[in-house]
This record gives structure tokens, sequence and C-alpha cells, in this order.
């Protein structure tokens, strides 16, 4: 066995700009990994994310820090107890599964026993104004399922609303990225039940969110910022009633079947979602996701410019992967 590794930084262009409460940008800065052995070659990608620390030249190093270790052989759970979670690990643990199939001829969805099919995803809409919104609404009211971002301060109620009234049949999750308040969160979760919402996304600050075990949910609420592994879980009962998992944060897809078999036996709903990334970042997480509650892996549909090949969107229904991209 001779293993190679290799690592590259990417950029993809968004369509328009992608804003939520934390701030905005124009391109999909991506870490791409390849692990190469005997003529095979598996990928993964990742997207550092600053909310956890994390930066391109960061998750470069801490990849290009485990060269000789995967020269070495490492295997996806040794890799656990190796690196910690999170975006330098998914890709990785991502490039191990994809070379692992390669070298097989067993695609990841045979190892993991599934059939997998065509999943409804959520399309995000960009935090801004009412107005703004209201109109990347109506762009998509025929969307079943879309994500809307808000926790931009006042006018959160108003921004639901318009929403609402222009896509009068979608489902909706919220999602506030801890842009709420201890004040401000019981009267926005009811204004969000009046207005037909399905579930409420990361509604305050990761570890300052102890008012959700004290107050109604009369929209189920999610956590994403407030768990990453299977280990954070047990300290989200009575707060949370499902859980965001994404790859990056979990540190690779074999963290996250762990933290979505946990997160059942629990009885957390589950929802599958993603940072801005292309087709190769999703890929993975479109067969994590095959019995998700919510799906949310709409990334490349925010990009001008993907992967090819890529993931296969028909209208708000994402393909599993071919294995030309992954897996």
């Amino acid at each position: 066995m001779v293993r190679g590794i290799s690592v590259d930084k990417e950029s993809f262009p968004i369509a328009g700009t992608f804003t939520i409460s934390r701030g905005s940008k124009t391109e999909a800065e991506v870490v791409t990994c390849t692990i190469s052995e005997d003529g095979h070659a598996g990928r993964g990608e990742c997207v550092p994310y600053r909310r956890y620390g994390e930066t391109l030249e960061g998750v470069v190093a801490a990849i290009e820090a485990m060269r000789s270790a995967v020269e070495d052989g490492i295997g996806r759970s040794e890799l656990l107890g190796a690196m910690p979670a999170g975006a330098a690990r998914n890709a990785i643990d991502c490039a191990l599964w994809d070379l692992e199939a390669k070298r097989t001829g067993a695609a990841v969805s045979e190892r993991l026993r599934l059939a997998p099919r065509a999943l409804e995803t959520a399309y995000t809409l960009s935090l801004g104004t009412p107005e703004s919104m209201a109109a990347q609404a109506r762009e998509n009211a025929a969307r079943p399922l879309l994500k809307v971002k808000i926790g931009g301060g006042d006018g959160d109620i108003e921004r639901i609303r318009a929403v609402r009234q222009a896509a009068p049949v979608s489902r909706l999750v919220l999602d506030a990225n801890e842009g709420w308040t201890d004040e401000t969160v019981a009267a926005n979760l009811a204004a969000a039940a009046e207005l037909g919402v399905t579930l409420v996304e990361q509604p305050l600050p990761a570890g300052h969110d102890g008012i959700l075990a004290t107050i109604a949910h009369p929209v189920p609420v999610c956590a994403d910022e407030s768990v990453h592994e299977a280990k954070d879980l047990a300290a989200l009962k009575g707060r949370y009633d499902a859980v965001n998992i994404k790859l990056d944060k979990a540190g690779g897809l074999t963290e996250a079947l762990r933290l979505r078999d946990e997160a059942r036996r629990l009885g957390f709903g589950v929802m599958v979602g993603c940072m801005v990334g292309t087709s190769l970042a999703m890929a993975p997480a479109v067969l994590l996701a095959q019995d998700a509650d919510f799906v949310d892996l709409d990334g490349p549909l925010l990009l001008a410019l993907d992967r090819v090949p890529g993931l296969t969107y028909q209208g708000s229904l994402v393909s599993p992967p071919e294995r030309g991209l992954w897996g």
C-alpha cells in the first residue's frame, strides 16, 4: 500500500450575496482533500467556518499535520481520536470513505446498506429586509420547503410575515443563527407558530440557551451551533426537539452517523444540513440524510458555479451522488 495526500483551497462564486445574522459573503471558500492509494483517489470537501474559529489556512495546516498518519494508513475510526471534530477532519474522513469505495468497488451506499433515493431539500432565503425576503420567497414559492434566515435584530416577525404571505403553501424553517435573545425568544416563537412555521433553528447562542428548557415550544426548536458530536446530545435534552447534523461540525461522515443514531435513540428529530459548498461536500450528506426529518442540502443551488460532475437537482429534489462525484 502506497498512500499520498494532497490539499487544495478552492473558491466558487455564489449567485448574488448570501447573508445571515453574522454577515454576508459572495463566494464559497472550500478546502479539498485528496487521498490516493495504488492508483485510486478519494476526495473530501470541507468548508472552514469562522464561527468555530476556523480559517482556510488553519484547516489546510490541520490536514497537512496529518500527512504522516494518513500515509501510514490511518483508518476512519482512528481518525476520530487523532483529530478534533471540525472541517479538517471532515475532509479527511470523507476522502477515506471515497477512497474505500474506489479501491473496493463497493459504493458507500452499499457499505451503509442503503438503497438511496432522491430527497426533498430546503431552499434558503438570505437575510434581508421584509420586502427583499418576500421577493425571494415569491421567486421560490413553488418549493415545498423554504429555510428563512432571520436573527437580524428588530423586524424578524415582519420578515416571517412577509415570507409567509409571499409563499403561502411552502413549509417554513426559520434559522436565527443564534440571533434572538432571552427577551425576544418567547414572542418570536409565538409569532412563528401563528404564521404556521414548521421548525425554528438555533434561536439563542450556544451555551446561553438554558431558557429553552423553561418556556413553551409552540414550534419545535432545533439545535445547530449547540451540537457537534454525539457526546453533546445529553445536555440538550429538554431544551431542543431536534438537531441539525452537519458534516463540517461533526468532523466527517463517520461521526455524523454516530450522532444521527444517538439522536434517534434519545428521541430528537433529525435535520441534515450543510455549509455553503459544492456538490462534493453535499454528496456524503445525501446518504446521511436518507431517513432525516428535514433535509437542507441546497449549497450547490446557491452557487453560480458548481463542480462537474455535480449532484442532480430537479426543483427541490436532490438525487444520490453518482460514483464519478463521490462514493
